[in-house]
């Protein structure tokens, strides 16, 4: 059996976590499977999660569109009830990088919102599904195969 993404994580390190991939945890999705390590990490102590507002805004989405208030709090409190997660505002220093990084990488303003929170916190890793972070320089990038890894 190969290497999990979390055995790519040292103890103690933080890491962002980017939408997708709780929304897999929170919907039972199948494509949840290669994250579950993660997860096991962060709820064992072993490493440190963190989200962005714009992920939990993300995250809250489809459970609001259906009316399901009760499960968009549930997903809230999931979030940002510590317990090894932390949501991390963002401030004018965030703002700016966040620009820096859009031009630099041609991203959509969340990604680079998301790579900024990560890069500004000292993340160890960004951990996605999302292949437009393929061609990130500024940090490890864990989730998605792209051509050429």
């Amino acid at each position: 059996m190969g290497m999990s993404l979390a055995d790519q994580i040292p103890d103690g390190a933080t890491v962002l976590i980017d939408t997708n991939p709780i929304i897999y945890l929170f919907e039972g999705h199948p494509l949840v499977a290669p994250f579950e390590p993660i997860f096991a990490a962060v709820d064992a102590g072993r490493i440190q999660a963190l989200v962005t507002p714009v992920t939990l805004s993300e995250v809250v989405t489809g459970p609001l569109k259906a009316g399901k208030e009760a499960l968009a709090e549930r997903y809230r409190q999931a979030i940002c009830a510590g317990n090894g997660w932390s949501l991390r505002e963002i401030d004018a220093d965030i703002a700016v990088l966040a620009a820096r990084l859009r031009i630099r990488h041609r991203l959509r303003l969340p990604d680079a919102i998301q790579v900024a929170v990560a890069v500004h916190e000292g993340c160890h890793a960004l951990v996605t599904h999302d292949r437009d972070f393929h061609g990130l320089t500024d940090l490890l990038v864990l989730g998605v195969k792209t051509p050429g890894q």
